[in-house]
C-alpha cells in the first residue's frame, strides 16, 4: 500500500485512515504486506510507528523513481512540494513490482475532524511470480 501524508499527522490518524478506507471498499486489512513512500519520509515518527505496531515492511522511492510511474491522479502541487507527481499511488505501484498495473484501489484522500494532518493511501495488489 502507497502512503503520503503531511508532517504533522499522527500514527493514530494514519492507522483510522487505513481502516476506515479498507472497510469502505471490502479490502482485508490482514492482507496488508507493507507501506510504500517517499524515501523523504523514512524517518518520520508515526510511520515507523505504525510499521511497527501492525509489523509491516516500509519501502520507500526517491522522487525521481516515483516520477516515473504513470499514476491516474498526478498533482501538481505534489510535485512542486516534493518532486513528483504522486507518492501514494506510485509508491503502491513501484511496492508491488508492477508498472504498468491498475491501482486496485487509486489513492484515497483522509482527513479526521479533530485530528491534524492529511493521510492519502492507494492499494496495488503485489505482483505474483
Amino acid at each position: 500500500m502507497g502512503i503520503g501524508f503531511k508532517r504533522d499527522s499522527s500514527q493514530q490518524l494514519m492507522a483510522i485512515a487505513i481502516q476506515e478506507v479498507f472497510q469502505k471498499n471490502l479490502l482485508n486489512q490482514n492482507a496488508i504486506a507493507g507501506l510504500a513512500t517517499i524515501d523523504t519520509k523514512a524517518s518520520e515518527a508515526a510511520l515507523l510507528e505504525l510499521c511497527r505496531l501492525y509489523n509491516w515492511q516500509l519501502k520507500t522511492f526517491s522522487a525521481k523513481n516515483l516520477s516515473t510511474i504513470k499514476v491516474p491522479h498526478p498533482q501538481e502541487i505534489i510535485t512542486t512540494a516534493v518532486g513528483t507527481p504522486s507518492v501514494a499511488e506510485a509508491a503502491a505501484i513501484l511496492a508491488a513490482g508492477r508498472w504498468d498495473f491498475e491501482l486496485l484501489l487509486p489513492k484515497q484522500i483522509f482527513r479526521l475532524s479533530g485530528q491534524p494532518g492529511v493521510v492519502t493511501l492507494a492499494v496495488a495488489q503485489e505482483q505474483q511470480y
